[in-house]
């Protein structure tokens, strides 16, 4: 068997953000699917720093000996830090442009 849980708490600023997305959807479509669009990105990109966090855990966790002998871990964590930093920008533009199109600024 399966269950689901569902929430069925009344936020105000849930409300809100879907009286908005009703409005800007009727008055500037553009908008909304350009939101849409972002919430996607963003949520990709949190999904894609947790899997490097994981990566870099488990490289940790089978790793033997001296951390710094081990060629694979360190590519990774210079890898890692500079897709963090990558990805750590961009969410923080697509934020932003999220901000401005929620409250027309």
């Amino acid at each position: 068997t399966k269950t689901t849980i569902v929430n069925f708490a009344v936020k105000e600023v849930g409300l809100e953000a879907q009286l908005l997305g009703i409005v800007v959807r009727r008055e500037r479509l553009d908008l909304e699917e350009q939101k849409d669009n972002l919430v996607r990105k963003i949520a990709a990109d949190q999904r894609k720093l947790v899997e490097l966090e994981d990566e870099i855990l488990r490289l940790l966790n089978a790793a033997e000996g001296s951390l710094l002998d081990d060629e694979v871990l360190v590519e990774t964590l210079q890898t890692s830090k500079v897709t963090s930093q990558e990805i750590s920008e961009q969410l923080e533009i697509s934020e932003e442009t999220e901000y401005k199109i929620d409250f027309g600024s």
